[in-house]
């Protein structure tokens, strides 16, 4: 059978939030109404009309006997693959996964990311008017229904967690090719399956972090142009505690060292004046001076 969009999510030890992302793609409006209206579309072979809305592949990061478990349990109205593979990290999965899409179509989220009723269909059509091989950013904040702390605010404004407001303007067009590998965020994001079998996530970077940069660049130098479609949202699941973000900040800095090492050309770390400024601004007592502070731990450690 044939897909119009297949979902890979990435998934571990989580199941009830897990579930609520799945309930968050039973309500999209392209599963109630079917594709968008334009989906007869010469260009976008993917709508044609014998084929189903969405596929989900769910790939465990691991052994997780419980959302093995709540997925055999429950049901939704649409097709799940769902398989386990070897602790690894998010990339695998993704890899694993999009050789088992059914679609020429793929949005990446994670298990924690709960889409918009109208996301699935937003992205859908941003790929009907857009280019034949590009990928379309949705917007992600919050969940609101989580208490959403100073710190996690910040996160979201500064860039620490998403730079959504070094975006806006470019709301609804291409992101310059220049900055675009900073903003490939597989949380909310579509392109076409060929391109992500073709562009695989590496599979030797195994910290947390800055591995959808190292992606996104590789994109970017293949000519791969970034679509930013900001009604196409999406709700992070994740309450972070204080101490959670600054060992997240610390793991950043050890990536980053580690990442570096195995792609000289990406540049992630600051150096010469750059690292000077993060040493100075380390030592003020707001939220990027502690970010700073931990990021250059982290940096220090790996060495």
């Amino acid at each position: 059978m044939a897909f119009q969009l297949s979902i890979i999510i990435p998934a571990h030890n989580r199941p009830r939030i897990l579930q609520k992302t799945l309930d968050c793609i039973a309500a999209q409006t392209i599963l109630k109404r079917g594709s968008p209206s334009t989906r007869s579309s010469a260009r976008v072979d993917f709508l044609a009309r014998e084929e189903q809305p969405i596929e989900v592949i769910i790939v465990s990061d691991g052994p997780d006997e419980k959302t093995a478990e709540m997925l055999t349990n429950l049901s939704w109205p649409f097709e799940i693959q769902y398989f386990a593979v070897p602790k690894s990290q998010q990339g695998v999965c993704r890899n694993r996964a999009v050789e088992r899409a059914r679609s020429p179509l793929v949005l990446l989220i994670g298990d924690d990311i709960f889409l918009a009723p109208d996301a699935c269909e937003r992205h859908m059509k941003a790929h009907e008017r857009g280019e034949s091989s590009m990928m379309v950013l949705g917007y992600t904040t919050w969940d609101p229904s989580l208490t959403i702390t100073p710190l996690m605010r910040w996160m979201e404004q500064s860039g620490v967690q998403f730079g959504y407001p070094k975006l806006e303007r470019y709301r609804s067009a291409f992101v310059p090719p220049r900055i675009q590998q900073w903003f490939t965020y597989t949380s909310n994001l579509s392109l076409p399956a060929k391109i992500l079998y073709q562009n695989q996530f590496r599979e030797d970077a195994l910290l947390y972090g800055w591995e959808d940069i190292e992606w996104g660049k590789r994109l970017m130098d293949r000519g791969v142009p970034l679509f930013y479609e900001p009604d196409a949202k999406a709700y992070h699941h994740h309450a972070y505690a204080d101490e959670e973000v600054w060992k997240r900040s610390c793991m950043l800095g050890r990536s980053a060292v580690a990442l570096e090492s195995l792609v000289p050309s990406l540049r992630i770390l600051p150096r010469g004046i750059k690292k000077i400024a993060y040493a100075i601004i380390g030592l003020f007592p707001s939220y990027r001076g502690r970010h700073f502070r931990e990021f250059l731990r982290g940096m220090r450690s790996a060495r």
